[in-house]
């Protein structure tokens, strides 16, 4: 199976670029599945139904956030009614929404996706060790699930590593999200498990984590808020990882950063170099 995971969308420059490239990109890869973090493509804060409806058209099966995910209010409502939208899994029993589904591929097969967030230097959630493991142990990779993507959106490389770890041999992919800069790690763990520390955005890397320079700058220096965050608007790279599978057992063949147009554009075909065990 072919998969493909984009990094967080920032802005308007980040969405229109990931939407602008996806329908070819699943044509051209014959992609049997794609995610995309959504969680900055409202104006850098959250995302709106509009956006996600958008993104989904232009290929991607599941939209997952983080902790910006409530920062369009509206989301509290329409989460409830957009099965193709994730948020934490590891939030409390009772917030809306669902932290992991379970989806049809393009190509039949059944694709479990899982959202989790990180606590180190992040707000204060239930153990997201403890919500992977219990929902990986009722869909379990090869017997329930084709193949099992995991968001881990976190801040600390060490969280996201631990995480790999854990989920090794039991997921095809747990990929980074969050600080929005793309890892040279991305690497097939023993246990057949697909990882990559960072996806990295899409958006405008001429930027401060595809926030407009200035701000961000000003505020190290001076130490006072000036003005409002703002996304970047510039060419935008689409940056990503991508994925092959083994149909027998769901875990990870390949794997393969992806980096298109802008700044970063170093896109290496085919999309799956890297080997298990190679």
């Amino acid at each position: 199976m072919q998969l493909l995971f984009l990094g967080d969308l920032v802005g308007r420059a980040g969405r229109n670029a990931a939407t602008d490239e996806l329908p070819q990109l699943v044509e051209d890869n014959q992609l049997d599945f794609v995610v995309v973090n959504g969680e900055n493509s409202a104006a850098g804060f959250g995302i709106t139904e509009e956006i996600l409806e958008n993104v989904l058209d232009a290929g991607a099966d599941v939209v997952t956030t983080g902790n910006h995910i409530w920062d369009q209010r509206d989301t509290l409502v329409y989460i409830e009614r957009q099965n193709r939208l994730l948020r934490p899994a590891n939030y409390p029993s009772g917030t809306p929404g669902k932290g992991a589904n379970l989806y049809r591929a393009k190509n039949g097969a059944d694709v479990l996706v899982v959202n989790v967030m990180g606590r180190v230097y992040m707000d204060a959630l239930d153990c997201p060790f403890a919500a992977i493991d219990k929902i990986l142990a009722d869909c379990p990779l090869g017997a329930m699930a084709d193949a099992i993507i995991i968001d881990m959106h976190a801040e600390a490389t060490s969280e996201k590593q631990a995480m790999g770890h854990f989920c090794d041999g039991r997921a095809s992919l747990v990929v980074g999200t969050h600080t929005h800069v793309p890892t040279a790690d991305h690497q097939v763990l023993v246990g057949g498990t697909a990882y990559m520390s960072d996806a990295g955005m899409c958006g405008d890397y001429d930027s401060v984590l595809g926030m407009d320079k200035e701000e961000p700058v000003n505020r190290f220096l001076r130490k006072v808020n000036g003005s409002r965050f703002t996304p970047a608007l510039g060419e935008a790279t689409v940056c990503g990882v991508a994925v092959e599978t083994d149909d027998r057992t769901g875990l990870a063949k390949h794997v393969s950063p992806v980096r298109i147009g802008g700044r970063l554009s170093q896109i290496i075909p085919p999309f799956w170099p890297i080997a298990a065990n190679g």
